[in-house]
């Protein structure tokens, strides 16, 4: 029986076609005072320190042995020892470090065989001071780091929020366990009791006054400093939230607590500290994994790897999302992971707090579509906690949010320990998604799941058999506003297919896969014929999660229907025997799929936006559109449609644009079906076949709007970042746009950018309007028109600090070729920044639908018109304003690594176009119900031994309903309202009666007692009951 402990191993088994069946391997498993601060988290590479990851777990020798061998040609070279407490323990990593041929030492070290990676040790940098950090070109700014948000909102996972707003104030409660109902639970006698929790943080001291004595059972410190108690504060506040025993209390005030220092009184980390103390978690067989940090680093291999071992242990990991809302696209790692509870912060009035991160994930964003993230939000704007030194303070963000669900999970666990019902990260999981209350007026990417509630979720986990779920569980077109952007644009014939990427949470075990294929069944009677529908999927389930894309598209048969058409996609999962049967586990899922249908739009309604050409970091170094935001410079927000660009989106929605998302090369889009393709701050290269088929498809009537940004090769080199500590540089990979590629796709039109850099506020007409790092027009035809304005010029700000202007700089150009009447048209503009939400100054939507009307109509809007002059009469009278070149790459850029157009050699051989395998449908004579959340069961539940109604009979302290909570897959299909109703009613009348007749009595015994003087008894009663002294006479 072959052991699974490691992704590695994972996946070359399945790179090498030996994970077939899946029952043949046994996995790793359980048997193995207000204050207000800013925080910023920054990593960037240690100077010649790489991580070397094995294919398994050796001893010290063994490992060394490893090394050597590999780097006998390597001279000056070294194994940094790790003084810590797993240094004794057998390690599936080394840190080394390489003085010489860097190049040839990694290489070699990736041929070894029992190598499986080498990765540059990070050094993690956490800023917790109130300060504003400077960054000024050329200095540091690194890679895996949780960036800044807006003015108003906070800035990190630990941050406090001041209201200073006029008018009445919302009272905050005392106690967030009493907001989320703990004392039910601690009146059942549960209180953490048996459950390892580790904390990685700052630390905290030993006696502590809030926490009980004994149940801090290890602290360890895997810092370079000596001591184990917490300085700065952060971790001993999340401590308290999950295990303080008074005054400010934690939800589960008995369990293990296990604290981890991996930050130093500076605030620093690396990588390799975090990698050593996962394995001691993992050998300490902790239950419950608290890390309140993160970044949008989602390729930082060795933690991702190890993350997803920790899951496959059985750890319930529980994260922050961030604190970079109110923008989507902002989650952060590892929250962002399938198998790990990412967390997202609401206020007390129950709306999503503006600094909770939205998604979606990004890992997927670049070949179709992301995932639903966070999994559940709860209270983390003003939460009481435990203070360095005793007593309470408040702080708020989602580092706030992550232990308070942390706490109730350890909470949620010691209630069913020992009692043989399956607790492991995907079944904790799917009890509180399935469980949680959803939020008014917020949708899916903003509060996953919904807000957790601990006796829902009691009652869940309580009554729980190992199955597979969904999540989400359902895609509904017509449920606004939850299912955006779903059900913010309906689908037609010949439209981009819809992607949906659903979570597939196994709670079975850490390893399964779907059982053949997947199954469209388009119901009968509710058109479930008009629409096609294909698959792909994750070729294994691993840890505990896999995914399933479901790709929706209309039939030409819906050309010109407008309706909803209906139907369901069934699969089966399969998981390995458990110890204790000898049969494979095999659950059936079922996805209901509601899709709104219109008929086809005519083409000057239709946009296209370009999706394929648009980069972000990770995995390379792309620069801020924007060189003013000095603290943010990195650009991780997607450049998606329904991320930093969704307010974008939302404008031309209510404009009446349908707006597809084109994921493929240009050579994989029918033209003819579109008014206008839209090009914004694009970063990628481009195939020659698509240079050669944009000019087709204009002359056929295609309109092309082009909006881009800077790219000056002596500014990127100015705005590279270095790091005094480890000697090390990193160079932006393009520009804020990749000016040379588009000048290459418009060449054909006579039309190109400059190498300037431009910026400055002016209005068009009543728009104010500010070019924030923009570039300008270098070449256009001479019968086109153009818009100048006076700017500043920021390179030679950036590059020598003087300030300069330039008069009649061209911004702004129109091209219509009269001499073919069918030929589209050309509108290019320097400056995407207007367009984009992640650090808008001013919106320019106004722009952009004059530019739609002019690229489908031929109408100018006649504030363009009046300050446009032609490109060639530019020439003649202002040809200083014409002055500078078209930029070169930057040479040396490292685009190639990422690029999916070009690599070291060149241009890389252009991808064939999708080729959807629609599936073969099986019809189902069936309806489905009205609401399909409502009717909806979310978890099937054992029936041999049904529990959790010892929760109904306590008092409870707030007004959550456990009623509502359905169990069963297989709903009857007729309406359950009316079977409720037909016993209702009944109910209702008997204690109606019996209340009228216990009254009745009431009043007949007192009319006929004779009156008598009141007892001191009374008077005690009523101070029982009421909690003071009545008088008794």
């Amino acid at each position: 029986m072959l052991r699974i402990c490691s992704v590695a191993v994972l996946v070359f088994l399945i790179i090498h076609g030996q994970l077939e069946n899946v029952s043949g391997y046994e996995t790793c498993s359980r048997s193995l005072n207000d204050t207000e601060s800013n925080i910023f988290y920054t990593s960037e590479p240690v100077h010649d320190e790489y991580i070397v990851q094995f294919k398994g777990y050796y001893t010290v020798n063994a490992r060394h042995g490893f090394l050597k061998a590999s780097l006998q040609s390597i001279k000056q070279w070294e194994i940094l020892v790790r003084h810590n407490p797993a240094f004794s323990y057998p390690s599936d990593f080394d840190l080394i470090r390489l003085y010489e041929k860097q190049d040839i030492g990694i290489k070699s070290l990736k041929r070894h065989p029992i190598v499986i990676n080498v990765k540059p040790n990070l050094k993690v940098r956490r800023n917790l001071h109130s300060s504003k950090s400077k960054y000024m070109y050329g200095t540091v700014y690194n890679s895996r780091t949780s960036l800044t948000s807006t003015d108003t909102a906070p800035t990190s996972f630990w941050d406090t929020v001041k209201f200073k707003s006029r008018g009445l104030k919302r009272s905050v409660p005392r106690q967030i366990t009493s907001v989320l109902n703990a004392d039910a639970i601690w009146q059942l006698g549960f209180s953490g009791q048996g459950i390892k929790v580790a904390i990685f943080d700052t630390g905290l001291s030993e006696d502590h006054p809030h926490f009980k004595r004994g149940r801090i059972k290890d602290r360890t410190n895997w810092t370079e400093e000596k001591s184990k108690n917490d300085g700065l504060g952060h971790g001993t506040f999340v401590a308290g939230i999950i295990a303080s025993s008074q005054d400010c209390l934690g939800f589960a005030p008995d369990s293990d607590l296990y604290i981890f220092r991996v930050f130093t009184n500076n605030q620093v980390s690396y990588t390799s500290w975090f990698l050593d103390a996962f394995n001691y978690a993992i050998l300490k067989k902790i239950d419950v994994l608290n890390l309140s940090i993160g970044g949008p680093d989602f390729m930082d291999h060795p933690f991702v790897d190890k993350v997803w071992e920790l899951t496959a242990n059985g750890v319930i990991f529980v994260s922050a999302i961030g604190n970079d809302g109110p923008l989507y696209g902002t989650l952060n790692n590892p929250a962002d992971q399938m198998d790990t509870i990412g967390v997202g912060g609401i206020n007390y009035d129950n709306q999503v707090a503006r600094f909770s991160s939205r998604g979606m994930t990004a890992w997927e964003s670049s070949h179709g579509y992301g995932r639903v993230k966070p999994d559940i939000v709860t209270y983390g704007q003003s939460v009481r906690g435990s203070s360095i030194k005793g007593g309470c303070k408040t702080l708020s963000g989602t580092s706030v949010a992550s232990p308070v669900v942390a706490g109730a999970i350890t909470l949620l666990y010691s209630s069913v320990k020992g009692k043989g019902i399956t607790v492991n990260p995907a079944s904790m999981k799917q009890a509180l998604t399935a469980s949680a209350v959803r939020l008014e007026d917020a949708n899916m990417f903003e509060q996953g799941a919904g807000r957790i509630d601990l006796r829902k979720a009691y009652k869940a986990l309580v009554n729980y058999k190992p199955q597979a779920t969904l999540f989400p569980p359902y895609i509904d077109m017509t449920e606004c506003p939850y299912m955006w952007p779903y059900c913010s644009q309906p689908l037609y014939y010949s439209g981009m297919p819809l992607i949906a990427n659903i979570t597939i949470l196994n709670g079975m075990g850490p390893s399964g896969r779907i059982k053949g294929e997947p199954v469209w069944q388009p119901y009968t009677p509710q058109f479930g014929s008009h629409l096609d529908v294909a698959f792909t999927w994750s070729p294994i389930l691993w840890p505990w999660s896999g995914w399933i894309s479901v790709f929706i598209s209309v039939r030409d048969s819906a050309y010109n229907w407008d309706g909803i058409a209906q139907g369901q996609v069934a699969l089966t999962v399969e998981s390995p025997p458990t110890k204790h049967d000898g049969e494979i586990q095999v659950s059936e899922i079922k996805l209901p799929l509601r899709v709104k249908v219109v008929p086809t739009p005519p083409k000057n309604k239709r946009v296209l936006w370009d999706q394929f050409h648009n980069l972000r970091y990770p995995p390379g170094y792309f620069p801020r559109d924007n060189l003013r935001m000095k603290n943010d410079p990195l650009d991780w927000h997607g450049d998606h449609i329904h991320t930093n660009f969704r307010d974008l989106y939302n404008h031309l929605r209510s404009r009446g644009y349908y707006v597809e998302s084109l994921g493929t090369p240009f050579s994989c889009f029918d033209a003819g079906n579109y008014g206008a393709l839209l090009l914004v701050d694009s970063e990628e290269e481009y195939f020659t076949e698509e240079i050669k088929k944009l000019p087709q498809d204009v002359n056929n009537g295609l309109s092309l709007i082009v909006f881009a940004d800077w790219y000056n090769t002596s500014v990127m080199e100015k705005v590279k970042f270095y790091d005094e500590n480890t000697r090390q540089w990193w160079v932006p990979d393009t520009g804020g746009a990749n000016i040379p590629a588009l000048n290459d796709l418009l060449a054909p039109f006579n039309i190109s950018f400059t190498n300037h850099v431009y910026e400055g506020s002016f209005n068009i007409d009543k728009h104010e309007m500010y070019y924030a790092s923009g570039t300008s027009i270098a070449s256009f035809p001479d019968n086109g028109l153009v818009l100048t304005e006076t700017l500043k010029n920021q390179a030679t700000e950036v590059l020598d600090g003087v300030i300069s202007t330039q008069k009649h700089v061209p911004i702004l150009g129109l091209y219509e070729n009269r001499s073919n009447p069918l030929s589209g048209r050309i509108a290019v503009y320097g400056d995407s920044n207007c367009l984009d939400s992640s650090h808008m100054s001013k919106e320019c939507f106004w722009l952009l639908d004059a530019l739609l009307e002019f690229a489908m109509h031929g109408q100018i809007a006649p504030m363009l018109d009046e300050r446009s002059k032609t490109f060639g009469s530019l020439k003649r009278e202002n040809p200083l304003s014409l002055r500078g070149s078209t930029p070169l790459r930057l040479a040396g850029n490292g685009l190639h690594k990422y690029s999916k157009v070009v690599d070291a050699l060149g241009t890389r051989p252009l991808p064939e176009c999708p080729n959807h395998l629609w599936a073969v449908a099986n019809p189902l004579n069936i309806s489905s119900h009205g609401n399909i959340f409502k009717h909806l069961g979310l978890l099937s539940v054992s029936n041999e031994n049904p529990g959790g109604d010892d929760l109904d009979n306590l008092e409870l302290l707030g007004p959550a309903d456990v009623s509502g909570l359905s169990w069963d897959w297989a709903k009857p299909s007729h309406d359950t309202d009316s079977d409720l109703a037909t016993v209702f009613i009944p109910l209702t009348a008997i204690s109606l009666i019996i209340v009228v007749g216990f009254f009745a009595n009431f009043i007949y015994k007192t009319r006929k007692r004779p009156p008598r003087r009141k007892t001191r008894l009374k008077g005690i009663h009523r101070m029982s009951m009421y909690g003071s002294k009545s008088s008794g006479v």
